[in-house]
């Protein structure tokens, strides 16, 4: 969670200030909290520009079989059989 640095004085009509009251009520959250939220869901921070590259970065790298990776769980239990299939 970032530090809050800027302050900010909001003034609102009774129907927008009574919404933000009830619903603080009923998540438990603060009113600011509930107005940051609504914020960063208006205007995004890049997280939906990130979260697309990291998918074009991931479909690049799978691979085109369309097998799916192997488990570390998968692959350590195979190598300590490969280990004590080799024992005396």
């Amino acid at each position: 969670m970032s530090v809050m640095e800027r302050r900010l004085q909001l003034l609102l009509d009774e129907e927008r200030y009574s919404r933000l009251s009830a619903e603080s009520r009923e998540s438990g959250r603060s009113i600011a909290s509930l107005i940051r939220e609504a914020i960063d869901t208006r205007w995004e921070s890049g997280w939906a520009e990130r979260q697309a590259a990291a998918g074009r970065l991931l479909e690049w790298v799978t691979p085109e079989s369309g097998e799916r990776e192997p488990d570390w769980s998968e692959v350590k239990a195979a190598m300590e059989q490969e280990l004590i299939d080799k024992l005396p």
